[in-house]
């Protein structure tokens, strides 16, 4: 899809449930979002994952901002992309200049950041007199004349000698030239140094131990800047998504994990958000109405433990996670819940024939009774639903 910020044109792609938790990722310079490609196919099922290709890159232009383009401008653009998804608590994966814009989004937009990870970046990268160089060489002679030298900043040596590498250079030379020297610009102005402490959500830090553009020990000192737990992942170089997408997917979904559990104040504050989103806001007034001294504790152990750790995981999306709730109720004879599952159907996304498919399920390896009551409970929720134009 386009979506338009200002004055360009961005090239979006998303994948995985709209209410699945937002994973907004930004790429490096010289690549585009297939940079991703491998590191998506591997992440939980539950997430919404959405990558674009920088302005000025891939099929995004560049706009008549490019020649005083600024990391400023790279982050708005993020922003815009985020207000027209409606995308809200997101994680952002910043890799290279990418991670320079995820920290001016999280100094610009602390609203609309829960998490934030810098992957082979730092608070800055190289120096004005070294980007004005590059800069020099472009205009001589294209990305063409320092494709080699990027290359070997980019992979380890046994992925730069294989076939594959081949691929990558014809994305790093197909950039356009405007756009790359345009972000080089924003690279040479670009200095966060002094802002580490301004961002107050959870930081990781990433990075390739044979990173040639951005060396561990700078991407580690960036870690200490943040107090960000930091980790170096073997045998990759600049695009660690590229060479060694399992470990990268094992660190993301780990973090995504306890920063699920922590954010907006622990298990319970988050407890209370998804159980507001599965069952709605008039279920869950009445529930909280009707506590007593009496229920209160239980009411917050399950507000915790259901909601705030089982439904608040991103392993499976809550659509799968709707169908196996009604499954489960109905082989297990909890009939009395069911119908309230099925009116949370209509915010879950699982269709009515999900829940047919699930009361099948129940038909065969719980017996045909339970499924066959299951079913007079959701038809009649269904039309409860229907006559209250619910649906």
């Amino acid at each position: 899809m386009i979506i338009h910020a200002e004055d360009t044109a961005l090239h979006v792609r998303q994948e995985g449930p709209e209410d699945g938790r937002a994973v907004l990722f930004i790429n490096s310079l010289g690549t585009d979002l297939r940079v991703w490609d491998r590191l998506i196919e591997l992440m939980p099922k539950g997430l919404r994952l959405v990558r674009y290709d920088k302005r000025g890159h891939g099929l995004s232009s560049l706009g008549p901002a490019g020649a005083g383009l600024s990391i400023e401008t790279l982050a708005d653009d993020a922003i815009a992309i985020c207000e027209a998804l409606k995308l809200e608590d997101v994680t952002l994966v910043g890799l290279s200049i990418g991670g320079l814009v995820a920290q001016s989004v999280a100094l610009k937009r602390p609203d609309l950041v829960r998490a934030v990870v810098l992957m082979d970046t730092a608070m800055r990268i190289g120096t004005a007199e070294m980007w004005g160089e590059r800069i020099a060489a472009l205009g001589a002679g294209g990305i063409a004349a320092i494709s080699d030298a990027v290359l070997a900043r980019w992979f380890a040596p046994d992925f730069l000698a294989s076939s594959e590498a081949a691929m990558w250079r014809a994305m790093l030379e197909r950039t356009p030239l405007e756009g790359y020297i345009a972000c080089c610009k924003a690279l040479a102005g670009a200095d966060y140094t002094n802002r580490a402490a301004e961002v107050k959500c959870p930081v990781l830090a990433l990075c390739g131990a044979l990173d040639g553009s951005t060396p561990p020990d700078l991407v580690r000192e960036t870690a200490v800047a943040y107090r960000a737990p930091f980790h170096l992942i073997v045998n990759a170089g600049h695009l660690p998504p590229v060479e060694q997408p399992e470990a990268v997917a094992s660190l993301l979904s780990g973090f995504l994990q306890s920063t699920s559990e922590s954010a907006g104040g622990g298990r319970l504050e988050t407890g209370m958000r998804v159980r507001r989103a599965v069952l709605g806001d008039a279920h869950v007034d009445r529930a909280e109405a009707a506590k007593t001294p009496l229920d209160e504790a239980f009411q917050t152990l399950i507000t915790e433990s259901a909601w705030g750790t089982v439904w608040a995981s991103d392993a499976i999306s809550r659509r799968e996670r709707s169908m196996l709730t009604l499954a489960l109720l109905a082989a297990t004879g909890n009939f009395e819940e069911i119908p309230m599952h099925i009116r949370a159907t209509t915010r879950t996304g699982a269709s009515r024939r999900d829940v047919v498919e699930a009361f099948q399920h129940v038909a065969i390896y719980a017996g045909v009774p339970r499924a066959n009551h299951a079913l007079k409970l959701a038809k009649a929720a269904f039309a409860a639903m229907e006559e209250n134009n619910d649906d």
